[in-house]
């Protein structure tokens, strides 16, 4: 039987669904744990990994050709189910840091090492005993360190961190001195990608997304003025340079209304960090000063270009 044929066994026994049993799914489990087509399972490791090492060691030792654009559906399909069930774990970094991992859980590792040996039932059953309580305390412990936050006037849940908590002071700080009676129409969150995704109003304002795009950490959307705002939630990565504000001019080169694009930091030390890569005529707000900005050039002061 091959690696990827027990890997699907592995995930049909600790009762993964059938989509979980899908090839890309195995070969997941199989990058996660460093098995390797010649490797015994009780070789198995959890070392902390990236979407794009699993794509690279699946392509490697496998055969198998996953484009990088696929990394997408492995958080989707694979690496997120198995949070959810506890097979996997997260480093609880933003998902668009540099350092954001996953690894096998320590249950999940001491379990499959067992695989295709005389102790394999006695791990499976040890582990299916307990499997339902080790998936509440991980959804406890997300639930638990959650951050509440009004948007639009309905009440969310961020997940902890520090993207998340510059994100929820965008919208209670930021929004309310700079962008009042505007409407939140996109938001993500670090686990659930698209929190707030107003699909109608974006298409009715002329956006044109597709599975491709990165939308800006939050779109905000004045109607009085017709005013959309782009704002970058930055704590490691992804100010509004001028790479950026093409990729979001391309993205929205239909949309009518007026475009500022605002780069939103935590502090001031994170913001010189990055201040030489921003563009000009963009907007800087820093979330320890919340009722000040910095307007970089350009002839108009919080308005589009």
């Amino acid at each position: 039987m091959s690696k990827v044929d027990d890997a699907r066994e592995i995930l049909n026994y600790i009762g993964m669904p059938k989509a979980q049993q899908a090839d890309l799914c195995c070969y997941t489990l199989l990058a996660m744990a460093g098995i390797k087509p010649d490797m015994r399972w009780s070789q198995a490791t959890n070392e902390w990994i990236r979407i794009h090492e699993i794509i690279q060691f699946v392509n490697t030792y496998y055969g198998i050709t996953y484009a990088e654009n696929s990394r997408e559906t492995f958080r989707k399909q694979a690496l997120h189910r198995f949070r959810t069930a506890a097979v996997a774990e997260d480093n609880g970094k933003a998902t668009n840091s540099p350092n954001y991992r996953y690894r096998l859980t320590d249950e999940t590792l001491e379990m499959i090492k067992y695989f295709q040996s005389a102790g394999w039932n006695a791990a499976v059953s040890r582990y299916m005993k307990y499997h339902d309580r080790l998936v509440d305390i991980y959804a406890s412990k997300k639930k638990m360190t959650m951050m509440p936050v009004k948007i639009n006037g309905a009440d969310y849940k961020f997940s902890t961190g520090k993207h998340n908590e510059l994100q929820k002071a965008i919208i209670e700080e930021f929004a309310s001195r700079f962008a009042p009676h505007s409407e939140c129409l996109y938001v993500g969150d670090t686990i659930e990608k698209d929190l707030v995704k107003n699909i109608e109003k974006l298409t009715a304002l002329g956006f044109e997304i597709t599975l491709h795009d990165k939308m800006p950490d939050v779109v905000l959307y004045r109607e009085d003025k017709n005013w959309i705002y782009f704002i970058e939630s930055v704590t490691s990565v992804g100010p509004m340079d001028p790479k950026r504000i093409l990729e979001i001019t391309e993205m929205t080169k239909n949309v009518k209304a007026g475009k500022i694009f605002v780069t939103a930091f935590l502090d001031f030390k994170t913001y010189k960090r990055f201040s030489n890569e921003l563009a000009w005529e963009t907007e800087v707000w820093i979330a320890e000063m919340p009722e000040h900005m910095i307007h970089l050039n350009g002839g108009k002061f919080l308005g589009p270009k």
